[in-house]
């Protein structure tokens, strides 16, 4: 495959700065939440927006449906809500050759696909979503339907905490591309959204890239370089997550999956355009490893008791693991210091 050019990447960049800019007019004061977000979308990912009601996530989600112009469908995820009721179900018909089930698709045939409350459903609901996440397609009574193209899941979720939630499998959550947190605003913020909004009222949002534009972004992500030296990198970061390998990742049950490695190099490569650059670096790995690794980390009962999270064990981990292979771990460096 030929590698993506500095000219190519600098015509592509003013569709992506004009969705930056429009999602900023939605939610006020999340502008590395947005980029995350659009990361996400140049490397075909699914992104998990996690945070307490009231935060912004589903005007976010709704926001980049408006802009991107593309077949949306929301899903409120509920106690009661069947895995039928997501992929669809086969319904009794009148036929030429008389009368025959025949498959109405549920609302997950669409682009884009919002995930609304994803935790309030039931494990066996939300697994539902499974094939349709990783293969794109769903099967039902044997047989198989392929979604549309592109292919989307923006899920939402209230911390597990609350009342009404369950825990997402762990299959399912390594379908994610990103985890991302969704914070409160502070007062300067908060100031700006009560003078620009009106309670009930949804921003206006042009469509500002077409699905050619989106087409042919995903195509030159795939171009862009990745050099062995940033595989190599990943390679070994993804391995220090796991328990034995690596001091940081003493207290971790199970580390992250092959299909972390393969979603990070994805990401960074999403991230070098978004920065205009060519080629992926190490800076990108570094930056997108908390999102992509952290929500693929499962902790032991032994971190219960230190107090850690899956955020310090993978920050632990960027500061042990050395860019290049066989140099001396910066952890180290600041010991001999």
């Amino acid at each position: 495959m030929d590698h993506a050019t500095d000219s190519e990447i600098s015509a592509a960049l003013p569709s992506v700065e004009a969705l930056q800019s429009t999602l900023r007019q939605v939610l006020f004061g999340k502008e590395e939440l947005i980029d995350l977000t659009i990361c996400g979308l140049l490397a075909r990912g699914h992104i998990l927006l996690e945070g307490l009601p009231g935060l912004g996530k589903t005007e976010l989600v709704k926001g980049l449906a408006k802009a991107l112009h593309l077949d949306t469908k929301r899903i409120q995820f509920t106690p009661d809500l069947l895995p039928g009721d997501i992929t669809g179900n086969p319904v009794l018909q009148e036929t030429p050759q008389g009368r025959a089930f025949v498959f109405q698709p549920g609302p997950i045939f669409a682009n884009l696909v919002l995930a609304d409350e994803i935790n309030r459903a039931s494990p066996k609901t939300q697994s539902a979503l499974l094939e349709a996440m990783q293969e794109r397609r769903v099967t039902v009574l044997g047989q198989t339907h392929q979604l549309p193209d592109p292919f989307f899941v923006l899920a939402t979720q209230n911390p597990i905490e609350l009342e009404g939630t369950y825990p997402l499998p762990e299959a399912q959550v390594d379908r994610f591309l990103f985890k991302l947190e969704v914070l409160r605003n502070d007062a300067s913020v908060l100031e700006k959204i009560v003078l620009g909004r009106e309670l009930g009222v949804e921003p206006v949002v042009e469509p500002v890239m077409t699905r050619a534009q989106l087409e042919s972004l995903h195509a030159l992500v795939r171009r862009v370089y990745l050099p062995d030296v940033v595989a190599n990198y990943i390679a070994r970061l993804v391995n220090a997550t796991h328990a034995g390998q690596s001091e940081a990742a003493r207290a971790v049950k199970f580390g992250a999956s092959p299909r972390a490695a393969l979603s990070l190099a994805s990401a960074v490569k999403a991230r070098a355009l978004m920065r205009g650059r060519s080629h992926a670096s190490f800076e990108d790995t570094q930056a997108l490893a908390q999102a992509v690794l952290g929500h693929r980390v499962v902790l032991d009962y032994s971190a219960r008791i230190e107090g850690l999270t899956t955020r310090d064990v993978i920050q632990s981990i960027l500061q042990e693991v050395p860019v290049k292979d066989g140099a001396v771990p910066r952890t180290l460096q600041t010991a001999q210091a």
